[in-house]
């Protein structure tokens, strides 16, 4: 068996660091069990879901290194679902119904008062022909609910009627269908909702493990039943634990918070949002791990937390550090073409500044340093500017290398008599115009000792 995952996000806005999530789990798993993965948009509400949305999934997709093997849209699919309604109308398990919501609503609350559970009993069951036609012809359309299996020979004598599977992450789960209403699978204008194309496609694209958000764990008790419905095999479920922001808060595509376009924008490797968006509520320890194929060799969907994890930005910033702390040149290098930091000095400029970076952008600004001159955040103390000035008067002749700090530095201390932050201090400042930074070692050999004079107070 080929294992086959998706991705169903509706178009409805710009995917988060929650939806993408479950799109990693399911790359992962396909990774790692030399599967595919389809990118299916649920996109069969036709007002919220927009063009624009469904491109920014997949380039924000393809930005994390996640390629699927196929882009699906189930609006270019209805044929599909109109085929599979037909299929359960004609068994006899899909019914249709004429309540409004008004009345829905106070059939609920009527249930409530005698302390029975607030689901759908039922009513439209009892409909003859001729009451059908007559709330047709009163311009009433109706919606289609599934008939769930929860009842021997009376629907209207419910059972308790348990579905159970073993989940990829929560191990066995169990759904009671007679806990619950026969869900609606097409509105009255007779569009599908979710809950009956997701079960279409699933069947038709023979996925074999189906992982998502714990959300869904009681609308899979109901599609294993239409699913059964159809005649097909369940395919294996998985239901990961959901993310919330620091402060315990839903994130929600409505608000645009932590969507994965912003933290591009803020300059994070895609690798330290894989990183974190993986492992953290698992038993791993979250650390920033370097590609997809090392992430996948640890991924392991069981070790997952079922109850939901905070997903901290500060932890971001820390797995962003480490992974561009250790990046080589050959993967920083058209980057940093684009911010304009090329030639022969390039790979030694990197090597010398990305230890001190939180992004690779953040390169940029020592490069001006290297190149026009200091930066003005700090100014040389009044008492060290004489210090310095005699200290640029024992720069050593070229060649220079690594070396000539240590060279520099060790003739400073003994004319002077200075040492430690007194002795190295105003000429960081001199030099870089800050006061922290890069080894200086590493920077003198980029500035050359023209370009070193240069600075000189």
């Amino acid at each position: 068996m080929t294992i086959t995952v998706r991705f169903a996000p509706s178009p409805t806005g710009y995917i988060h660091i929650g939806n993408t999530r479950i799109a990693l789990f399911n790359w992962l798993f396909a990774l790692k069990n030399n599967g595919q993965f389809i990118l299916r948009f649920d996109d069969t509400d036709t007002v919220r879901s927009k063009t624009e949305y469904a491109e920014a999934t997949i380039a924000d997709l393809d930005w994390l290194g996640i390629k699927p093997a196929h882009i699906e849209y189930q609006s270019k699919r209805i044929p599909i679902y109109d085929a599979a309604a037909e299929r359960l109308k004609a068994a006899g398990v899909l019914y249709p119904c004429y309540e409004t919501a008004e009345e829905l609503e106070r059939k609920r609350k009527l249930r409530l008062a005698r302390r029975l559970p607030p689901i759908y009993g039922r009513d439209a069951l009892k409909l003859t022909s001729a009451d059908r036609e007559k709330l047709e012809a009163e311009g009433r359309r109706p919606h289609w609910r599934f008939l769930l299996p929860n009842f021997k020979d009376d629907p209207f004598s419910v059972a308790r009627t348990e579905v159970h599977w073993d989940d990829l992450v929560r191990d066995r789960e169990t759904v009671d269908l007679a806990s619950l209403s026969d869900p609606v699978l097409v509105r009255e204008d007779g569009t599908y909702l979710y809950t009956f194309t997701s079960v279409v496609d699933d069947i038709d694209m023979e996925i074999s493990h189906i992982i998502r958000g714990n959300d869904h764990i009681t609308n899979s008790g109901v599609q294993i039943a239409i699913i059964e419905a159809l005649g097909a095999k369940v395919p294996e479920l998985g239901h990961i634990n959901l993310l919330t922001t620091a402060s315990g808060e839903g994130i929600s595509k409505r608000t645009g918070a932590l969507s994965i376009g912003s933290l591009r924008r803020d300059g994070y490797e895609p690798m330290a949002v894989a990183s974190l968006a993986v492992l953290i509520g698992t038993s791993e320890n979250v650390t920033a791990i370097r590609d997809m194929d090392a992430l996948a060799e640890i991924f392991d969907p069981a070790a997952t937390s079922k109850s939901a994890s905070k997903f901290d930005p500060a932890e971001l910033d820390t797995l962003n550090r480490a992974l561009i702390h250790a990046m080589p040149f050959s993967d920083a290098k058209d980057r940093l073409k684009e911010l304009g930091i090329e030639g022969d000095q390039a790979e030694a400029f990197w090597l010398a500044v990305r230890g001190n970076l939180s992004r690779v952008s953040d390169a940029e600004g020592w490069w001006k340093i290297i190149k026009d001159g200091p930066a003005t955040d700090e100014q040389l103390a009044e008492e060290d500017r004489d210090f310095v000035r005699a200290a640029f008067d024992l720069l050593p002749p070229e060649p220079w290398n690594r070396e000539t700090w240590k060279l520099w530095t060790d003739g400073v201390k003994l004319q002077s008599g200075r040492k430690g932050k007194p002795l190295f201090m105003p000429l960081r400042i001199a030099l870089t115009g800050l006061s922290s930074g890069p080894e200086l070692a590493d920077l003198l050999p980029l500035l050359g000792r023209e370009g070193t004079l240069a600075r000189r107070p």
